[in-house]
């Protein structure tokens, strides 16, 4: 079983692998994954040099204790990020979903430059789509193909791959969050939130229209989570918690409790926690309503009663994993059926408990494939000495590098 540490070790003998993803604090989701990533491979290589490529270091070196040594890759000089990927043996990338239009040519773009310099690469349950985007399609193609493996969290990112023309294996796992371990939420943080003790609570998600849930009416689900959240306060006399996994979320989730009849059974998390924290923060919960994918994944870890609300594939493909209900979107006009679903989804859990947690364990299963995989990979490492050199003008990738600027963007 993966094993997750918060430990910094010193740097050893073994291999030098850097990790790229959307690291450095901007959610919570994201972090979890670097937790797990680290803790993948500080399992299977204790001696190796972790190298973090981070959007805000400062808040990796904080927060990621695992991580030998974390650099900045965003608005800093090419040479640098180059001269730090050269020195790597292993670069992986992810997970989380990064391959997607506007974000995927910047990531692979680095990608590309550390297969330049003969790293080895692996994609590490990365998310996919939408890919729309000529240059982004491109470099998927490109990349992607060179890879030692690709390993996606879903079938919808393998899909959206293949559709944009990538023509080799894709192997499909499971989100690395899923192997995540609580942290304690203790009851004096719970008097802290102002959250009441013996009573009914129901954790609600929610978040910004952006690319990833670009057809979102802002006021129209507000409104819509709103009647939600009313409801559950009268149908289980609940009080509803409001959990933001990202600092914008905070914003919406006031939009929704300043459209409930009944603000005052809503509360809102305003400290700032670890992943670990908002996992343990769901064992507090009876019912939980949520958008945010990791949101969803931390209520199944919990074992908890979660009607998804997939605004985008991968929150669709996740609730059909775990058998959740599986509705089609979020818009006003759905109210009641959402609320019937959310009424159903009370009622019968208890005889549904036993398969969601069957269908956890198979998930967290294939989350350890992932980390088997990328263990397959380092072993191989031993063998480079043997491989022969080719010329940079022959790497793939090199021409994914951005002539004639000094910053990587």
């Amino acid at each position: 079983m993966t094993t997750i540490t918060q430990t910094r070790r010193s740097a050893g003998p073994g291999p030098r692998i850097g990790l790229l993803g959307s690291y450095g604090g901007f959610n919570l989701g994201d972090e979890a994954i670097l937790t797990c990533v680290l803790g993948c491979l500080r399992a299977h290589r204790p001696q190796a040099r972790l190298v973090v490529f981070s959007r805000n270091a400062e808040h990796t070196r904080t927060h990621q204790l695992a991580a030998d040594e974390v650099v900045d890759w965003e608005g800093v000089p090419q040479k640098q990020i180059l001269d730090v990927l050269s020195g790597l043996d292993l670069l992986v990338l992810g997970g989380g979903g990064i391959l997607y239009d506007g974000e995927a040519r910047r990531y692979l773009r680095l990608v590309g430059a550390a297969q330049a310099r003969g790293v080895r690469t692996f994609a590490y349950a990365v998310g996919a789509g939408p890919l729309r985007e000529a240059e982004d399609r491109e470099a998927v193609r490109a990349v992607l193909s060179a890879m030692d493996e690709v390993v996606v969290r879903d079938e919808e990112s393998r899909l959206v791959l293949e559709e944009a023309g990538l023509d080799r294996d894709v192997v499909v796992t499971a989100d690395p969050a899923l192997l995540l371990p609580p942290e304690p939420f203790t009851d004096q943080m719970m008097r802290q939130e102002g959250i009441p003790a013996d009573t009914r609570l129901v954790g609600m998600s929610v978040r910004e229209p952006g690319r990833a849930a670009e057809k979102l009416d802002e006021s129209d689900y507000h409104a819509l989570l709103a009647d939600v959240a009313d409801f559950l306060v009268r149908r289980l006399e609940a009080h509803v918690v409001f959990v933001p996994m990202e600092r914008q979320d905070v914003h919406h989730a006031h939009g929704v409790l300043s459209r409930m009849t009944a603000p005052d059974r809503g509360r809102i998390l305003h400290s700032v926690y670890s992943p670990g924290q908002v996992l343990g923060f769901m064992n507090h919960l009876d019912l939980a309503v949520g958008m945010r994918l990791h949101f969803v994944i931390f209520a199944a870890l919990s074992g908890l009663p979660v009607l998804p609300l997939p605004y985008s594939g991968k929150v669709f493909d996740f609730s059909r994993r775990i058998g959740a209900p599986a509705l089609v979107g979020v818009a006003r006009e759905q109210a009641g059926l959402m609320l019937a679903e959310v009424d159903r989804l009370w009622d019968e859990f208890p005889q549904r408990r036993d398969d969601l947690d069957a269908r956890v364990q198979a998930l967290r299963g294939a989350a350890r494939e992932t980390c088997v995989r990328c263990a397959v990979v380092l072993d191989s490492l031993d063998e480079r000495n043997e491989a022969v050199s080719v010329p940079d003008t022959e790497r793939p990738g090199l021409h994914l590098l951005r002539p004639g600027t000094g910053t990587v963007n």
